[in-house]
């Protein structure tokens, strides 16, 4: 059956057409007055008198005076292209990663490498750089950090977990299920108080590690669960005839899970897990709460504190949301990217 062309759908009778015509009038009526306070009236010149002046435009001049405590928080301001090149190196190495002519052996050095490079730059203490605490990472490259190794050390352990939910010992099984419904069955938020307060009262007096490495354990614990049972959806979904016809042909247990199954398995699941890696990205903005500024909260110390330009917080709103827009964007295009190269390499 063709689908109904467009013209019928929306004029095919007059009470279609009505709605249609009051429908198209309001969003035009909208996107004019967006339009109107975004660009034609906006003041985009770092000037809080101007922009308070122009009482019916956007004040973008709010980004251009404070983009860099928006972009890299309480970061010392002489030192931040340190985090701006980490976060070019991660970036990097997670492009490599993306590109499935990439998909070697040496991709296990370049994280490797990649990631004490963004570590010595960020926290410095050799080669010259000055020492840098954790308490003062924020901005862009926190959110890219926390999102990328969160999701680098979930998903090993969910693949685990996904396997052990597979498993014929009922010991394994009943661990994993444990674990995926515990976690699942509380917030992330709840995870992060965890991780920060009550993990260092468990802990040594005086060997307390540092809140970020708990909070990146606790966000990286959360996300393995959701993850383990995205790959179980996909494992499931790989017919049983293929595991016993390559059983028969002499393959390994391991051998048909490495080789047969799991290739499968996480090809089919490619949309799924995409939903999950924009949903961490934009979980990481839960941090603030515990006291590390990700790119949300390092616009609360770039206007709270400064009288002048803090009327403007709509306009930094909408500067941050900018961005996780074209980082989510980014991912969801890739992945369907991936998805139609996988489908032509199978057929």
């Amino acid at each position: 059956m063709s689908a109904t062309p467009w013209r019928t759908e929306l004029f095919g009778s007059p009470l279609r057409a009505l709605v249609s015509l009051v429908l198209a009038a309001l969003l035009g009526w909208a996107l004019w007055h967006a339009l109107d306070w975004a660009l034609l009236r906006a003041v985009f010149q770092p000037d809080a008198q101007a922009c308070r002046a122009s009482a019916h435009g956007a004040c973008w001049g709010v980004v251009a005076e404070k983009w860099r405590p928006l972009l890299f928080g309480r970061y010392p301001y002489a030192e931040q292209w340190r985090p701006a090149l980490a976060v070019t190196l991660l970036s990097a190495a997670t492009l490599a990663s993306a590109w499935p002519s990439c998909w070697r052996w040496w991709l296990a050095p370049l994280w490797a490498a990649a990631l004490a490079a963004c570590i010595v730059l960020m926290r410095g203490g050799v080669a010259g750089l000055s020492v840098v605490p954790t308490s003062q990472w924020g901005g862009l490259p926190l959110t890219i950090a926390l999102a990328v190794v969160g999701l680098a050390l979930a998903f090993p352990l969910a693949l685990v977990l996904a396997l052990a939910r597979r498993s014929t010992w009922p010991a394994a099984r009943a661990l994993a299920a444990g674990y995926v419904e515990l976690v699942r069955g509380v917030p992330l938020i709840t995870v992060l108080f965890m991780a920060s307060y009550l993990v260092p009262l468990l802990w040594p007096t005086g060997h307390r590690p540092d809140v970020l490495l708990r909070v990146l354990a606790g966000l990286a614990l959360f996300v393995a669960a959701y993850l383990a049972e995205i790959i179980r959806g996909g494992l499931q979904a790989v017919p049983r005839g293929q595991v016993e016809a390559a059983t028969a042909l002499g393959f390994g247990r391991w051998a048909v899970q490495r080789d047969i199954v799991l290739p499968q398995a996480l090809r089919m699941v490619v949309p799924a897990l995409t939903n999950s890696v924009v949903g961490t990205l934009k979980d990481t903005s839960l941090v603030t709460v515990v006291g590390l500024f990700e790119l949300t909260g390092a616009l609360g110390l770039a206007l709270g504190g400064d009288p002048v330009w803090r009327p403007f917080y709509l306009e930094g709103y909408l500067f941050i949301a900018l961005i996780y827009w074209c980082l989510c964007f980014g991912l969801s295009r890739y992945s369907r990217w991936l998805e139609r190269r996988l489908r032509a390499a199978e057929g």
